[in-house]
């Protein structure tokens, strides 16, 4: 005789909890990745990033004394621009008829402020934000798109906009309809990014998503929705992935297991595991202060969502800060073959540049791109972007990878195996051939 059929909707929580967290022997790497995370938030030379403290938060071992010291260097970069009213910084009103700020007079930070945010809610207890930091997280997400309207996308991304409705649902901060339906629009039409990048902003999307419908934050109709729309993102994360595990890149899988824990599906789909296996097979892979924190909190089983449900009071003061060794230099030098293509219909031909570049031994592929550039200036020049993840190759020989034209500067190695790294970490081998494609999405 079969189960009942409320038993079978309810198995999936009654379930054990380990069955979504990594296999026990894998622990001491684990925590081998945390001390080192926690040595590099007590370097004071490093600028704190709210991302790297909410990866500390949701470990299950802590140094409280350093996460507090961390806490308030965090409230001194955040509070001084972003303690004050909006007229205070020079912003003209708030347009009630059409709920739309107007005037502005700098880029959106929404992205930034929302992590932010989302750190004040995993203190213990929880420190509510000042009134002032929600307005202006509302704020951008209003900028973020009246800035671009004729695109009819956000001025910076998607991934920085749903962060933002994000931090706002773990608040238990309502956001207006049409905000939530842009999101839903976006992700509908497939535009939310490409490769790995998909990933990571369809990722925070469904669990913006989540939170709103678990918090019961928009009405049943649009409930529904996002439960659908949740649905879906989790099954394309699970149909892209891998044989080897990963989902989109190995960066991108963490923000894949995030949806998978959030949604509960992590005890039944087996995608999870196997992008678990991946991550553990591949922790070298996490070598800066940035991708440490993107990977730390699905290690321990903890997405995002679990932020606003933190127990206090039960955390151990196991954890001692780990010191990292700079990487060893490597004697000697290699050569490195740097292709440059572009594929498309409106570029003139195929390989636009096609040089072998000697760099030292050690040298990571951005070392390449600059030794590259100082040497044939006039025939190779590129531009990078800063983010959370490191520097992002965002122009090439003049070519900019820019999202309203749906193109983006894909990394291979020869001849077709797409980078899993980041420039500034990836280092080539000797004789190895690297290819800037500018690719469609």
């Amino acid at each position: 005789m079969g189960l009942p059929l409320v038993l079978l909707l309810l198995l999936p929580a009654l379930l054990p909890a380990r069955c979504c967290e990594p296999p026990a022997g894998s622990a001491g790497a684990v925590r081998a990745l945390g001390a080192r995370l926690l040595g590099l938030a007590g370097d004071p030379a490093r600028d704190p990033d709210p991302a790297l403290y909410l990866a500390l938060r949701l470990a299950r071992e802590h140094d409280p004394r350093l996460e507090r010291r961390y806490l308030e260097r965090l409230q001194d970069t955040f509070q001084h621009p972003y303690g004050r009213s909006l007229q205070g910084h020079g912003h003209s009103r708030w347009d009630a008829e059409h709920s739309t700020y107007v005037s502005r007079e700098e880029p959106p930070h929404t992205g930034r402020l929302a992590l932010y945010l989302l750190g004040l809610q995993a203190t213990c207890p929880p420190l509510s934000p000042h009134r002032a930091l929600v307005t202006w997280l509302k704020y951008y997400l209003e900028e973020d798109w009246t800035g671009s309207r004729r695109q009819g996308h956000p001025v910076t991304s998607y991934y920085q906009y749903g962060l933002g409705v994000l931090a706002l649902c773990v608040h238990r901060k309502r956001v207006r309809e049409e905000v939530v339906r842009r999101l839903l629009t976006a992700q509908h039409h497939g535009r939310l990014g490409h490769g790995g990048n998909t990933v990571d902003t369809e990722a925070v999307v469904a669990l913006a998503f989540t939170c709103l419908e678990q918090r019961r934050l928009v009405g049943t109709g649009l409930a529904a929705q996002l439960r659908v729309a949740t649905h879906e993102a989790s099954r394309n994360m699970a149909k892209g992935q891998g044989p080897d595990g990963i989902i989109g890149n190995i960066y991108s899988t963490p923000w894949a297991l995030q949806v998978f824990l959030a949604t509960g599906e992590c005890q039944t789909e087996p995608a999870f595991g196997q992008a678990m296996a991946a991550l553990l097979e591949n922790l070298e892979a996490f070598g800066t202060a940035a991708t440490m924190a993107q990977v730390l909190p699905v290690l321990h089983g903890r997405s995002y969502l679990d932020i606003a449900s933190q127990p206090c009071g039960e955390e151990p003061d196991t954890l001692t800060p780990l010191d990292m060794e700079p990487l060893a230099e490597v004697p000697g030098n290699k050569t490195v073959e740097l292709v440059v293509e572009c594929p498309l219909p409106w570029c003139y031909e195929l390989r636009l540049y096609d040089r072998v570049v000697p760099v030292p031994a050690s040298a990571s592929l951005l070392d390449v791109l600059r030794v590259a550039a100082a040497r044939d200036p006039r025939d190779f020049r590129f531009h990078t972007q800063d983010t959370p993840q490191g520097p992002f190759l965002t122009q090439v020989l003049g070519l900019e990878a820019r999202q309203e034209k749906r193109n983006y500067w894909q990394i291979l190695t020869a001849p077709n195996t797409p980078l899993q790294m980041g420039i500034a970490d990836y280092r080539p081998q000797d004789g190895e051939t690297l290819i800037l494609r500018l690719s469609e999405w």
